[in-house]
């Protein structure tokens, strides 16, 4: 595997003024909308498919097959829906691009929108990120002032408007259902499945739902051409990704490269780890929500059925690196608060589910309980696992049953300290000193 990155989306984030259109232009922007308004929208459709792009937002669904759902044109509303809800704890790819290249993004919400016979399309960004909010409205303004957005663009006869919603924070809402949910004025939460977004939506009309990462890839696809993006990547898992790098390595961020670079070929990009006499300990492949990796699984290739067959999944590939100051029983104790409040209660298994972990873990942490409170942890993630009503209750076991299955020992040794036997200033990434106890 070639360690070389393949900047594409990230091409030129170091630019001065990397967000304006004028900069986007002169880096090949919308030269591929020019090209996808004299191309019937089924061979847009047909080429997205022959790409191999699947979905970036954590599943990996084939993009161009997800378009394809569409069921015929009847006159009525069709509508592109951008999940841009990027909150998982890790997951920090999506943001910096519609900060640093928003137009990618637009480019691409125009093209699919032609290519699904679209007319007003949404872009659902989580609302605490006022910054990235402002600048999409911005972008969304460059765009309809240069006739990329609007009623006949570039004269073609077709009109597209986009609106850029804020949600109100919610994990929930990267559920391409809850999304839908609050997009029309509900409470955030699942719906239940089927009918499916393709066939019932938003406003109960037709509506494809893809994230943004997904959507961004569309005009560089578009403009080098199918063969391109699946000549990187590998055999199943095609084309390139922005891999998010942060925790305990020394140039932490974000790395564009072909799907099934190993964890060890970016580590040796990002300059190794923060101190070199200490040993990587566990990490995740794709976020939070994904069954932990060790030391063992450096030479894993990051693609989705590479990283499936190890036991875990490619997600969103966020890689959070932890060195062997910090304690595993600490970490996914905290990643379990966020799940335990971010449920929307729908459910029982999770609703109730998350909050017994919590509980449990809280204990452990603190070296109190037994070692049955390990088989009652494991048993409650099974009557979460597969029984909730969407994946946010599975992604809240990920952590608990893979810490178990790899640091049994050290769940076991907070019980004979009776207290956490690490000290957690040594794992901040602060000075030791400024950090009280």
């Amino acid at each position: 595997m070639s360690t070389t990155l393949t900047p594409i989306l990230t091409k030129f984030w170091d630019d001065p003024q990397s967000w304006t259109l004028a900069t986007y232009e002169k880096n090949e922007g919308y030269q591929a909308l020019k090209k996808a308004l004299g191309m019937k929208p089924a061979d847009l459709v047909q080429m997205t498919k022959d790409s191999g792009l699947r979905g970036r937002g954590g599943a990996g669904f084939p993009t161009g097959m997800k378009w394809g759902f569409l069921p015929p044109p009847d006159g009525g509303p069709r509508y592109l829906v951008v999940n841009a809800d990027e909150s998982e704890p890790g997951t920090c790819k999506d943001i910096p691009l519609m900060m640093a290249a928003p137009q990618f993004l637009i480019e691409g919400v125009a093209i699919t929108s032609f290519a699904i016979g679209c007319n007003h399309a949404f872009i659902y960004l989580r609302g605490e990120v006022v910054h990235v909010y402002r600048r999409l409205l911005r972008a969304v303004e460059e765009a309809y002032a240069a006739g990329y957005l609007g009623k006949n663009i570039l004269g073609s006869g077709f009109d597209l408007d986009v609106t850029v919603h804020a949600g109100a924070g919610a994990y929930i809402c990267g559920e391409e259902t809850a999304l839908l949910d609050s997009l029309e004025g509900r409470r955030g939460q699942p719906r239940l499945k089927p009918p499916f977004p393709a066939v019932a939506g938003l406003y109960a009309r037709p509506t494809v739902v893809n994230n943004v990462e997904s959507i961004a890839s569309v005009p560089p696809i578009l403009l080098h051409g199918a063969d391109w993006f699946s000549g990187m990547g590998t055999e199943k898992s095609q084309g390139f990704g922005i891999f998010s790098l942060s925790g305990h390595v020394k140039r932490p961020g974000q790395y564009e490269a072909p799907l099934g670079i190993t964890l060890r070929e970016l580590l040796d990009m990002a300059g190794g780890m923060r101190d070199p006499n200490k040993k990587l300990k566990f990490w995740t492949p794709g976020g939070s929500s994904t069954p932990l990796f060790t030391d063992q699984h450096l030479d894993v290739p990051l693609d989705f059925e590479s990283v499936a067959k190890a036991g875990s999944m490619l997600g969103t590939r966020a890689l959070q690196i932890f060195d062997e100051t910090t304690c595993v029983v600490r970490a996914v104790d905290r990643w379990t608060d966020f799940y335990k409040h971010e449920s929307c209660g729908k459910c029982t298994p999770c609703r109730e589910g998350t909050w017994w972990l919590k509980q449990i873990l809280g204990r452990l942490e603190h070296g109190h309980g037994d070692e049955e409170d390990l088989e009652k942890l494991l048993d409650i993630c099974d009557n979460i696992l597969g029984r909730s009503f969407c994946a946010l209750g599975d992604g809240a076991t990920s952590p608990i049953t893979s810490s178990i299955q790899y640091f049994r020992e050290e769940y076991l040794a907070h019980l004979e300290h009776q207290g956490c036997p690490f000290d957690p200033r040594e794992s901040t990434l602060f000075a030791k000193d400024s950090v009280p106890a």
